[in-house]
């Protein structure tokens, strides 16, 4: 018996990365990386300075261009991939966002945008947000600066931003990284609540931290190649992690955070 087509969905890998190039400038980055990311499951890249995660994963939401592989999600391939309400991205912070003149609940509507396109925000709109915002512990501060906040209560906006979008997939890149213990906390709790609620999560990690007992696999990089695909534990134990991803000078890096798209 054929299966339908809800369950053909649920075995279909959220991510396919298969054969995997790229490079920034001119310096190789991914060299022949594959990276399956199943639905529910929350999968973190890890490895040391240069090894390519954030690559990858900005390759995964289109910021960076495969020159050969193929990249597919929710089963379509990325070319053809149009439905981005379906994916919620946090890139790495940069002190670029802290000058932006908005509001916290300006910058988290904006993550409405993939949803609502134009027109006025509705009421699932406003509730969504408003949901994001409780989610990190920041509604009290909705109608403060963002360039009045901390640098930890700033990720969480970030992190609100693609919540509100009540995303399939949760693609967040160093979310910890230059973030207090408290604060690491709070994301972790609302990581936790979003992986209670289904979403599927891929995270790029200096260190697993607070997000250990979430993590289902670790896929370790090392020179651009997949080293490690397994138990965090393991992957920790086996590979040395120190340190961010180095970013070539001519690469188009995440200089706007608070863009409010994934994709023009």
């Amino acid at each position: 018996m054929d299966p339908t087509p809800a369950a053909a969905e649920a075995d279909t890998p959220v991510i396919s990365l298969r054969g995997a190039t790229a490079s920034l400038g001119s310096r190789p980055v991914l060299r022949g990386v594959d990276l399956t990311v199943r639905r529910g499951e929350v999968v973190a890249l890890l490895g040391a300075n240069g090894s390519g995660k954030s690559t990858a994963v900005r390759a995964v939401v289109g910021q960076v261009p495969l020159l050969s592989g193929e990249l597919s999600l929710f089963g379509t391939e990325f070319r053809r991939f149009r439905d981005w309400s379906r994916v919620g991205y946090v890139p790495q912070r940069t002190t670029a966002a802290s000058g932006v003149p908005a509001t916290v609940r300006e910058v988290v509507s904006s993550g409405r945008l993939a949803r609502r396109r134009f027109g006025l925000p509705r009421a699932a709109d406003r509730a969504a947000v408003d949901r994001a915002l409780d989610l990190v512990d920041m509604l009290p501060y909705a109608s403060a600066s963002v360039g009045a906040l901390s640098g930890g209560q700033h990720q969480r906006v970030l992190i609100a931003r693609a919540l509100a979008v009540e995303p399939e997939l949760l693609i967040m890149d160093e979310p910890m990284a230059g973030v207090d213990l408290d604060n690491q906390e709070v994301l972790a709790g609302a990581l936790r609540q979003q992986v209670a609620a289904g979403s599927t999560v891929l995270l790029v990690l200096h260190e697993l931290g607070p997000l250990e007992p979430l993590i289902d696999r670790a896929v370790v990089l090392r020179d651009g190649c997949v080293v490690h695909d397994g138990a965090p534990p393991e992957a920790v134990g086996q590979h040395a992690l120190p340190g961010h991803d180095h970013v070539h000078p001519h690469a188009a890096h995440d200089a706007e955070p608070l863009r409010t798209g994934l994709l023009s």
